[in-house]
C-alpha cells in the first residue's frame, strides 16, 4: 500500500492558507493550516518537519484506485507546472473539509444544547430552593 501526501499553500481572502491532502491505499483525508502571512520556504520546511504529526485530518473519504503508469519526465514537469499555475484547494479536499466542518459543528451544537440544559437546571433547583426557604419563614 502506497501512501501519498501532497502540501498546496496558497492566498485566500487575507491569509496564506495550507492544505495537506493525504491519500493511503484508497483514503482521502486532508487538513488545513491557516498561516496568516506569507511564509518562507524555511518556515513551511520547519512546520512540516515538528508540526505535521500534530495535524488533524478529515476523516477517511473512499476514492477510487489509480492506476500507477510510468509518466514522462517533461510531461511530469508540464503536469507539476499546471498545477503551481492553478489556485486553491481540490474538489476533494474541499468535501473532506466541508464534511468536517459539519461534524465539528453539530458536535458543538450537541455540547452547547447540553450546557445549556445543565445550566438551566441548576438555576430552576436554585429557585426551587429559594422558594422553599422563603416558604418555610426563614
Amino acid at each position: 500500500m502506497k501512501t501519498s501526501i501532497k502540501f498546496t499553500v496558497f492566498f485566500e481572502d487575507m491569509f496564506w492558507v495550507g492544505i495537506f491532502e493525504k491519500i493511503d491505499g484508497e483514503k482521502y483525508s486532508a487538513s488545513k493550516v491557516v498561516f496568516g502571512s506569507e511564509p518562507k520556504d524555511y518556515e513551511l520546511y520547519d512546520f512540516i518537519l515538528n508540526s505535521f504529526y500534530n495535524l488533524k485530518f478529515t476523516r477517511n473519504l473512499l476514492i477510487q484506485k489509480l492506476e500507477e503508469k510510468r509518466i514522462n519526465p517533461k510531461r511530469l514537469q508540464r503536469k507539476i507546472k499546471k498545477q503551481t499555475q492553478s489556485r486553491g484547494i481540490g474538489t476533494k479536499a474541499q468535501e473532506a473539509m466541508k464534511l468536517q466542518y459539519e461534524e465539528n459543528k453539530s458536535e458543538r451544537r450537541k455540547n452547547s444544547r447540553e450546557r445549556k440544559d445543565r445550566e438551566k437546571n441548576i438555576k430552576f433547583q436554585l429557585h426551587r430552593l429559594r422558594k422553599k426557604e422563603k416558604h418555610r419563614g426563614h
